[in-house]
């Protein structure tokens, strides 16, 4: 695989992905009632993720990257699982309520990693860390009583589910370390379009929905693994300080499309979601100085 060691050069690698992923509520509100066909979407998500990886995975180890498959383990499974529950409770949260709740959901993901690395791992959470978690912990508090209808709550318990299983996949991945990371996330797309398949099957839905939304479904799943495999190469050469920092554009970029009124949306964000979404910005800035300090590197290989 391609290795960047410039950080120079890695940054704005990194910054493009995080953008690439920001466009992925964007895609969502312009699909024709996404509420209505949400097991297309994740079949058609989950379909496209799982070849184009693939495929990534050819070119770049050629014929014998379906081994990779019989070295992902326990760890593999599990991490799949969780990321592939992330991707399908996403749909159902960014449908239920509005993108800023959901991404600012996500954005607590480091949080709860550190949590279920502790619960799990053992892995110590020092001072530093709890005072993060506890500032991030009261702005999804204030997030949450500002949802107070009851779509907005069940979208918001669908973010904070979807964090938690991108933390699962997280958590996975320091639990074996040698696992294949890319054969794992293409598991993930396995884990939603085989789900998703046999809910179609058993509801007798169809499994197309029209072509518009067809194209939107495999635009959102190309733009998860192009994101994907430039963070995989810039985060290399990048502590994981800055890789937090970085990744915000893919929360503050996605609340920013959904709202100005030039791409066809306008979705502004409620008061409570402003004042709850800085207090957890606040948390990453601060979790952020902190793995900084303690000069650490992390990367998807």
């Amino acid at each position: 695989m391609f290795e960047l060691k410039n950080p120079k050069k890695a940054i704005p690698i990194v910054l493009i992905a995080g953008i690439l992923w920001s466009f992925g509520p964007l895609v969502v509100r312009h699909m024709e009632d996404p509420h209505l066909v949400p097991w297309q979407y994740i079949f058609g998500r989950g379909l496209t993720i799982f070849i184009i990886l693939n495929l990534y995975l050819y070119f770049e180890e050629g014929i014998n990257f379906y081994k990779n498959y019989k070295k992902i383990g326990l760890s593999g499974i599990i991490g799949g699982s969780g990321l592939g529950i992330a991707m399908i409770t996403f749909i159902y949260s960014i449908t239920n309520t509005s993108a800023a709740i959901t991404l600012l959901c996500l954005a607590a993901m480091p949080f709860f990693t550190a949590l279920l690395a502790f619960l799990f791992l053992k892995e110590k959470i020092s001072l530093s860390v709890w005072i993060s978690i506890f500032i991030a912990a009261f702005g999804i508090l204030i997030m949450a009583i500002g949802s107070g209808e009851q779509n907005t709550i069940i979208g918001f318990v669908f973010g904070i589910t979807s964090s938690i299983g991108f933390s699962v996949f997280s958590v996975t991945l320091r639990w074996r370390k040698e696992t294949p990371k890319f054969t794992t996330v293409a598991f993930a797309g396995f884990f939603c379009f085989a789900f998703s398949a046999i809910v179609i099957l058993s509801n007798g839905l169809t499994f197309l929905s029209s072509s518009y939304n067809g194209a939107m479904f495999s635009l959102h799943g190309t733009l998860v693994c192009l994101g994907l495999i430039l963070y995989s190469i810039g985060s290399k050469a990048i502590p994981a300080a800055e890789l937090t920092l970085l990744s915000l554009t893919e929360v503050i970029g996605g609340i920013f499309w959904v709202w100005v009124p030039i791409l066809g949306i306008n979705e502004i964000p409620s008061t409570n979601t402003i004042i709850g979404g800085f207090f957890l910005f606040i948390s990453l800035f601060y979790y952020s100085l902190i793995m900084r300090w303690n000069k650490r590197h992390i990367a998807l290989n």
